[in-house]
């Protein structure tokens, strides 16, 4: 399960900057690409069983699915691509390519401080 190594590797972050922030996190925000091989269900069912008697035991994993983007090799516009329309929507050219995918980013972490 790839999720798992996943929240391993979020919890220990989360861990560390709860210690240095001496406060409980409570939500954290992750983001990644749509294509970014990750199940947000299966990545939180992971994250609340290993953070089970840790600092990050609750702690609320919120997962955003950046968008799939084009460049237009006809006019360079660079544009969130849909797969009903795959068209560049400046000039309406269907010559572009794809954009790499987003990478899994932990945004940011919410604390609640004592």
């Amino acid at each position: 399960m790839h999720e798992m190594a996943v929240a391993q590797s979020i919890l220990t972050t989360i861990s560390a900057e709860a210690e240095k922030q001496n406060a409980k996190p409570v939500i954290a925000r992750i983001s990644c690409g749509k294509l970014y091989a990750i199940n947000a269900e299966a990545l939180g069912f992971a994250f609340e069983a290993i953070a089970k008697g840790t600092t990050c035991e609750g702690t609320k994993l919120v997962v955003e699915h950046k968008p799939i983007r084009g460049q237009c090799r006809n006019c360079g516009e660079i544009f969130e691509f849909e797969l009903t329309s795959p068209a560049c929507p400046k000039c309406g050219s269907e010559d572009f390519g794809l954009l790499p995918d987003e990478p899994l980013i932990l945004e940011d972490i919410e604390f609640l401080t004592e």
